[in-house]
């Protein structure tokens, strides 16, 4: 029971995690990194649609962005999405490609970008202790001794402070990542 209990808050820990690499690799370094336009929306034949099933994004150099469409008509509309987006972005369109070159980040556009990173980290701490707690509260809805009980807390907060940790790495590898010049 006590380890059902522990195995579902891994599995929903993991799942914390991967939200948060998700969208702390959406906040753009001074490199191109074609992941962050796959979750744009652009207009396809009046529905919106996900980037990466109009288009193919590649990075052919360090800080340009090819965006490449499966339908030459959705050409100017994925245009318009990056150009809407709060990437902060300027594409330019050649009529069969779309490029994004970034542009050097700013110290303070870095430290702006560093607040960002460390708010999504805090959501994804955040996430993994309130899973934490539905999990105590299982733990506590079993019929098991004081003692048990401890011992299964303890270790329901060894598996917490094992993901608050890689949180916090991850955190830590996109900081860097942000502040190389």
């Amino acid at each position: 029971m006590i380890d059902d209990v522990l195995a579902e808050a891994t599995t929903a820990m993991e799942g914390a995690i991967e939200h948060t690499r998700e969208r702390l690799s959406r906040i753009r370094t001074g490199r191109a990194n074609p992941q962050l336009l796959t979750n744009l929306r652009v207009e396809y034949y009046g529905t919106p649609t996900p980037m990466q099933q109009v288009a193919s994004v590649t990075a052919p150099e360090a800080r340009v962005l090819l965006v490449t469409p499966y339908d030459a008509s959705a050409l100017s509309n994925i245009e318009k999405a990056i150009l809407s987006s709060d990437l902060g972005l300027n594409p330019s369109n050649d009529g069969k490609v779309v490029r994004v070159v970034f542009p050097e980040l700013t110290e303070d556009r870095r430290k702006e970008f560093v607040k960002m990173a460390k708010e999504q980290a805090e959501e994804g701490r955040i996430s993994i202790r309130n899973i934490r707690r539905k999990m105590k509260d299982q733990i506590g809805e079993l019929e098991l001794s004081e003692d048990e009980e401890r011992r299964a807390e303890n270790r329901l907060q060894d598996v917490t402070d094992k993901y608050v940790k890689q949180v916090d790495e991850i955190l830590s590898a996109k900081e860097s990542d942000l502040m190389q010049v």
